[in-house]
C-alpha cells in the first residue's frame, strides 16, 4: 500500500543521503590511493590504480548528477506537501464560538521522534534482545513491529552501511544499536587492545581479500663514472601482497523458556557474544599461523634465569632500532605491546640508575610513566623512557618456549599495523528458527575483517626468550 507523503519523503533523504555517502567515498578512495603512491615514493600510478582512479571519478560524477536529480525529486515532493497542509488548514479553519480553550499543561504537544531502542529506557539491551527472540520464535506482530521501526532509523542514519546488511530466506539480518556495542566494549574480557591501536582501514564493500602492491626491487643510483657515460639503472618491480578477508563469530542457543521466564538474558547472551568476537579478532592478530604478529616479527632474545627489568629494556631499545632500520622515514616505532604480567613486572622493578637518554617530558630519574587513570583497554598504560606507548594485551600467549611459561613483548609501528574493518563497527545479532524443534533461539555474533604486518620486511619486532619466563614479584 502506499504510504504517506512523509514516507515517501523520508524515503527520499534517505536515498540523497546515501548518494551524498558514495560521493564522499570516491573521493576518500581516490585520496588513499594518491596517499599510498606518495607514502610509496612512486611519481606514477600504477596501470590498475589508474583504472580504479577512473572508476571512482566516473562513480563521483554519476553520484554527483544522482544528487541533483534526487535534490529536485525531493524539492518536488516537499512542494507538493507544503501545498496539501495549506489544503489541510483551510479545510480545518472553523468560526471562533468563543468556548474556552484547555489549560497549558492539557494541551497535546508533539516533539522529536525518540528512537525505538533508547540507553535511558534499556540500558543493557533487554527489550532488544527479547523483541528478536519473540519475533523468530512467536512471530509477534508488536515486537516486529518495534524491529522494523529499529531498522528504518539504521538506514536513515546509516544508509550506505546497511547495503550489506541483506538478508535471505533463511534468516534476517540485524542491526545492534551503536549504544549498545560502545557499551559492551569495555566488558570483562581480554577484548582488542592491540587491534584499536593498529592503523584502521574500511572495509571494501565486496571481495573476500584485499591486494597490495610491494615494491620489492627499487630503482638505483651511482655516482656516473665520466661525462656522457650512461647513469646507473635498475627496473623497479612489484609483488602482489594479497590479505584474505576473515569472520570472527560465535554463537548462543536461548531457549524458549529462558525468554519467557527468564531474566538478564542480555548479560549471557549479547555481553558474551560481543567480548568473544572482539577477543578472538584481536589474538588472531596476534598469534594466527603465518600471518600473526608473533610470526611476523623478527625476533631479539632475551636469555637469563634471573631476569631484571635494566636487563630487559636494551632488548627492547633493540627492537625499536630493528623497526627504524628496516623502515627508515616510511615509519617510526610507536608502541610496546606486552601481556599484563610482563608490565606489573617491569613496574615492580627498582632501579639506582637511569638512561642515558629520555624522552622529552618523562622524568629524568625514571625508567618510565604510568596513567595512572588507564585501564585495561582503555589505550596506553604507560610510556617508556625511549618514548614507546605500553599497550597491555592478554590475548600474548604466556605459554611460549621450552619451558611453556614464556610470554613476549613486541615493538610495533602502529602506522604499518594494518587492519580492515568495516568503519561503523556494530556487530549483527542473526536469529534463525534452525533450533525450533527442540524450542531455543540462536543467536550469531559476527565480525568481517583483514590485516596485515608484511609491507616491510622486518617491520615489526618482538623479544623473546627465557628472560621473559612466568615474573616472579
Amino acid at each position: 500500500m502506499p504510504g504517506t507523503i512523509d514516507d515517501l519523503i523520508a524515503s527520499i533523504e534517505v536515498e540523497l543521503e546515501a548518494a551524498q555517502k558514495r560521493l564522499k567515498k570516491c573521493g576518500a578512495e581516490v585520496q588513499l590511493i594518491l596517499d599510498k603512491a606518495q607514502q610509496d615514493g612512486r611519481s606514477n600510478l600504477s596501470a590498475e590504480e589508474d583504472q580504479r582512479v577512473a572508476e571512482l571519478f566516473a562513480a563521483r560524477d554519476q553520484a554527483r548528477n544522482d544528487i541533483v536529480g534526487i535534490e529536485n525529486k525531493l524539492a518536488t515532493t516537499n512542494k507538493l506537501k507544503t501545498e496539501e497542509m495549506e489544503r489541510e488548514a483551510a479545510q480545518k479553519q472553523v468560526r471562533d464560538t468563543q468556548t474556552r480553550k484547555p489549560s497549558y499543561d492539557q494541551v497535546a504537544r508533539v516533539g522529536q521522534e525518540e528512537r525505538t531502542y533508547r540507553k535511558d529506557q534499556d540500558p543493557l539491551g533487554k527489550n532488544f534482545l527479547m523483541d528478536i527472540c519473540r519475533q523468530f520464535s512467536h512471530q509477534d506482530v508488536e515486537a516486529g513491529g518495534r524491529l522494523s521501526r529499529h531498522m528504518q532509523e539504521e538506514r536513515v542514519e546509516r544508509a550506505e552501511y546497511l547495503t550489506r546488511a541483506v538478508g535471505t530466506s533463511a534468516f534476517s539480518g540485524l542491526t545492534v544499536p551503536q549504544y549498545l556495542t560502545d557499551m559492551y566494549a569495555p566488558a570483562t574480557a581480554a577484548l582488542r587492545p592491540f587491534a584499536d591501536i593498529c592503523n584502521r582501514h574500511p572495509l571494501p564493500d565486496s571481495g573476500m581479500s584485499v591486494n597490495i602492491s610491494r615494491i620489492t626491487t627499487s630503482s638505483s643510483a651511482d655516482v656516473q663514472a665520466a661525462e656522457n657515460d650512461a647513469v646507473d639503472e635498475t627496473n623497479m618491480d612489484d609483488t602482489l601482497l594479497t590479505v584474505n578477508l576473515q569472520t570472527a563469530a560465535g554463537q548462543q542457543t536461548v531457549s524458549r523458556q529462558a525468554i519467557d521466564r527468564g531474566t538478564g538474558i542480555e548479560d549471557v547472551t549479547m555481553q558474551d557474544l560481543f567480548n568473544r568476537v572482539a577477543t578472538k579478532l584481536d589474538s588472531t592478530l596476534i598469534n594466527q599461523a603465518t600471518n600473526g604478529l608473533t610470526n611476523v616479527a623478527q625476533a631479539t632474545t632475551y636469555t637469563d634465569t634471573t631476569p631484571t627489568g635494566a636487563e630487559l629494556y636494551p632488548k627492547i631499545l633493540a627492537g625499536a632500532a630493528g623497526v627504524e632500520g628496516a623502515l627508515l622515514a616510511m615509519g617510526r616505532p610507536t608502541h610496546a605491546v606486552m601481556h599484563s604480567r610482563r608490565w606489573y613486572w617491569l613496574s615492580s622493578q627498582m632501579s639506582n640508575t637511569w638512561p642515558m637518554i629520555n624522552w622529552a617530558g618523562l622524568p629524568v630519574q625514571a625508567s618510565g610513566t604510568a596513567d595512572s587513570s588507564s585501564m585495561y583497554g582503555s589505550g596506553p598504560r604507560g610510556v617508556l623512557p625511549c618514548g614507546l606507548e605500553v599497550i597491555v594485551d592478554n590475548n600474548i600467549a604466556t605459554n611460549l618456549g621450552a619451558g611453556t611459561n614464556e610470554d613476549e613483548l613486541y615493538v610495533v609501528p602502529n602506522s604499518e599495523c594494518h587492519l580492515w574493518e568495516d568503519p561503523n563497527a556494530p556487530l549483527f545479532i542473526r536469529a534463525e528458527q534452525a533450533k525450533a524443534a527442540n524450542l531455543g533461539v540462536l543467536l550469531v555474533a559476527y565480525s568481517y575483517f583483514a590485516y596485515t604486518f608484511g609491507r616491510y620486511t622486518n617491520g615489526m619486532q618482538k623479544v623473546s626468550g627465557t628472560g621473559l619466563v612466568t615474573p616472579a614479584f
